[in-house]
């Protein structure tokens, strides 16, 4: 008996060990010795240029199934079949990101895309990069910027995501189970891999440009709703149009709103960006119809940015959207739905664009970006971390790299966020209820857009990482009693670093901001 409890010993002892060892190198640091850290200050004008590109990074769907209980979870064991569309005998899912676990993809509606616009000021090139993805990690966008030759001369590289819920899982967290990651390793390469060539083909692209420059900060408010109090939303729309100053072309154009890619919801199982799919098509081709051209499109290469969609911004299924010729209100999931959505937002940036607020030809580029550590405090993201199911290593114990970038380009001033923060700390309306755990007053203030020196700002989120949603610490809310009369906690805090997110993220942008627009 003694022998045995001793071999037992000896094997926990093994196991623990082996474990530790496994653990320590999943939280290894992916980029030892990378800093994010950049200061630029344009002093003097310069004719700008502007370059364009779309590269498509559609996965492959070899193979479909038969979803026998319509739960949109591929389960073998409760009878769902597949058609071996590759031949090799095996189902080869494409693991969906977003709603739950295995959700596996059924085919491809449109194609995703990484789509770049670069600006340069004769000194200065920004490449500025969104992915159709539901969030692309930091160490992955490190990645990207190592695969990008030297002589496209890009000062810094802003990868972002429009956040669809429809397509492929590039973060880890979606695979079969909560256990396994839903990230296929080959097309993670080929996204990197693309997203490099679709900022050396933008470089590539660039020409001599005029930026006309046109808002809408009203027309879309009914197209989202704000699923947790207080409401408070990052409605606006934003456009820049580029135009060669030789020839008249239109390049392209960058279009920034604020809301979840996830009007199809959850039984969605085929590969889409969802609405920034019809957005960008009817703003590049025009609005249709049936066969009837209502308004022309304006050409180019169309690049949507998504915004602060924290709270959670969403064209929910409780959200009717209306038809804008027919007038019907669809509120069902649907691609009817998303592009109903589509035109109605087209509809309002065509519109806009026909009258800019204002053009600018030259101008010079002020730029800041700043790395930093955030600890993180949500127990299952640590055990995710540990796990290896996010892949990306800490720096330090058991915190996280990400960054923070703020630039100026004449009127026009921009800030990159790490992943969805609450549009009351872009915009004001911070709360302080009494039931919020801390009982303290609001800490993210001023606003972000009230630190931002520009006529015209914009917000660029889920921007160069994606570490969840980033709440106003004195919102946070994860003990009862519950804050404005829920009855559970809330869906936010379930995926955020934690609560000294918010607090920090704000603080270090209040330096930067200041550090940005303060006279030389």
């Amino acid at each position: 008996m003694k022998t045995f409890l001793k071999y037992l010993g000896s094997f926990i002892l093994l196991l623990i060990i082996l474990l530790t060892i496994w653990c320590g190198s999943n939280m290894k640091d992916r980029n030892k010795g990378y800093l994010a850290d950049l200061k630029i200050k344009g002093n003097s004008s310069g004719h700008l240029s502007a370059g364009f590109a779309a590269i498509p990074i559609t996965p492959e769907v070899p193979d479909r199934w038969t979803d026998n209980n319509h739960n949109a979870e591929y389960e073998p064991k409760k009878g769902d079949t597949f058609t071996d569309g590759n031949g090799n005998g095996v189902f080869d899912p494409v693991w969906i990101a977003g709603f739950g676990n295995s959700r596996a993809a059924n085919g491809i509606h449109d194609d995703l895309w990484a789509r770049t616009m670069v600006l340069d000021d004769g000194s200065t090139r920004i490449a500025i990069v969104v992915l159709d993805a539901i969030g692309f990690m930091n160490n992955d966008i490190i990645d990207i910027r190592s695969l990008i030759p030297p002589e496209a001369a890009v000062t810094y590289t802003i990868i972002t995501s429009t956040h669809t819920h429809e397509g492929p899982d590039l973060l880890g967290l979606w695979g079969k189970s909560p256990f396994s990651s839903g990230i296929n390793k080959e097309y993670m390469e080929y996204v990197k891999n693309q997203t490099a060539k679709s900022v050396t083909d933008a470089v590539k692209n660039m020409r001599q440009a005029r930026l006309e420059i046109s808002e809408d900060l009203t027309g879309a408010i009914p197209l989202v709703k704000d699923t947790r109090k207080p409401e408070v939303f990052d409605s606006g729309l934003r456009f820049i149009k580029a135009v060669d100053s030789k020839t008249g072309e239109i390049l392209g154009s960058l279009l920034s709103w604020a809301d979840h890619g996830e009007t199809l919801w959850s039984e969605n199982l085929l590969i889409t960006s969802d609405f920034p799919h019809y957005f960008r098509e009817y703003v590049e081709k025009g609005v249709y119809q049936g066969d009837s051209l209502v308004k022309p499109g304006i050409g180019g290469i169309a690049v949507f940015i998504n915004g602060a969609i924290g709270g959670l911004m969403t064209t929910h299924p409780s959200l009717g959207i209306i038809d804008p010729f027919s007038g019907a209100e669809i509120k069902e999931p649907s691609y009817e739905k998303a592009d109903a959505e589509g035109k109605q937002l087209a509809l309002l940036a065509l519109n806009a664009m026909k009258k800019p607020a204002e053009v600018i030809d030259s101008a010079s580029i002020s730029l800041i970006v700043r790395g930093l550590a955030l600890p993180i405090r949500n127990v299952m993201f640590k055990l995710a971390t540990a796990t290896g199911i996010l892949n990306r290593g800490t720096v330090g114990w058991m915190k996280m790299r990400t960054e923070l970038s703020v630039f100026n380009l004449g009127p026009l001033s921009f800030v990159t966020i790490p992943g969805e923060v609450y549009p009351e700390i872009i915009n004001g309306g911070v709360e302080a209820p009494s039931e919020g755990d801390f009982g303290i007053q609001p800490v993210e203030v001023p606003s972000v857009r009230e630190m931002m020196s520009g006529k015209y700002k914009f917000v660029f989120c889920l921007a160069n990482d994606e570490i969840g949603y980033i709440i106003p610490k004195s919102q946070w809310d994860v003990e009862a009693p519950w804050a404005y009369g829920r009855s559970d906690s809330p869906y936010g805090e379930e995926n955020s670093l934690g609560p000294e997110t918010g607090p920090i993220l704000h603080g270090r942008l209040k330096e930067m901001f200041s550090e940005l627009n303060k006279p030389e």
